[in-house]
């Protein structure tokens, strides 16, 4: 949502000055400039990225259009999720979990919104597989550190393809400009006064690369670093559950450990979670 407010703040500024300027938003209206530039644009993006990135940045740059899924309410189910697994595994033993693991979908363990979450549930459900076989806890700390490194970097793929595009607009903007000078100096016998909005044209394409560039382009590669992170701090709060699970802790300390992780404006308070926890009861 901020972000179409960013662009609507974007658009409404630059638009709005160039109009107080005394300018005319016809002469921005140039689509063989935007053909140009965003054309060549997409074209390099296909051609420097695997087909699996170029999904995974256009579902990355569209979800950037709707709020992060990791809020306050997905801590809390996160929270409550591990409290009902702790309770299962103290009242029926640990080997009780294997249902849970299997079939998590169908099991009154996982809130919605965790479960909802497919990649967190397949590290949570394969890592409790792991616990119910008995491997040590600094072996599973190891696995689990090892795995979301490699979902953090996989992550950065899209990122980074979403940034080098945002680089590279400038240089497409300039590209579409120098084209129109071509076309200005081949028409050097015409009339002032069109000679003058060709050359209008061709420096459309420098503001219009340069535009896109900081403008749109940037604040979403912005964004989905930021949502990645917030993705990555899911993992680390299940992993410090899981860990907590591996060494019998109590489900009232696996939340707490689990809650310190969580960053401060997300954070379920200590009152919260209790009246959470005794409304459960």
């Amino acid at each position: 949502m901020f972000v179409i407010i960013g662009y609507v703040v974007i658009l409404g500024c630059v638009l709005g000055g160039f109009l107080m300027a005394g300018g005319h938003l016809g002469v921005l209206m140039q689509p063989v400039e935007v053909l140009i530039i965003v054309g060549a644009a997409f074209g390099a993006f296909l051609a420097s990225n695997s087909m699996n990135t170029v999904k995974a940045a256009i579902a990355g740059g569209m979800g950037t259009l709707k709020g992060s899924t990791y809020n306050k309410d997905f801590y809390m189910d996160l929270l409550m999720s591990f409290n009902a697994l702790g309770q299962k595994a103290r009242k029926e033993g640990l080997l009780s979990l294997e249902k849970v693991v299997d079939n998590p979908e169908s099991s009154s363990i996982f809130a919605d919104k965790v479960a909802h979450d497919h990649h967190l549930m397949e590290f949570i459900c394969d890592k409790l597989r792991l616990i119910l076989t008995g491997v040590d806890v600094n072996q599973l700390e190891d696995i689990m550190d090892a795995e979301i490194e490699v979902h953090h970097e996989a992550g950065h793929a899209p990122i980074k393809a979403v940034q080098r595009i945002g680089d590279g607009m400038p240089a497409f903007g300039i590209v579409a400009a120098v084209m129109g000078v071509v076309h200005t100096m081949e028409s050097v016998g015409i009339p002032p006064a069109e000679l003058g909005k060709l050359i209008a044209a061709a420096l459309v394409g420098t503001f219009l690369g340069i535009l896109l560039a900081y403008g749109f382009i940037a604040p979403v590669s912005a964004v989905m670093e930021d949502r990645l992170e917030e993705e990555a701090n899911a993992y680390k709060c299940a992993q410090k559950g899981l860990l907590n699970c591996a060494k019998g802790a109590s489900p009232a300390m696996t939340v707490e450990f689990m809650r310190t992780i969580i960053p401060h404006h997300l954070r379920p308070s200590f009152s919260d979670v209790e009246a959470q926890l005794k409304g459960g009861k």
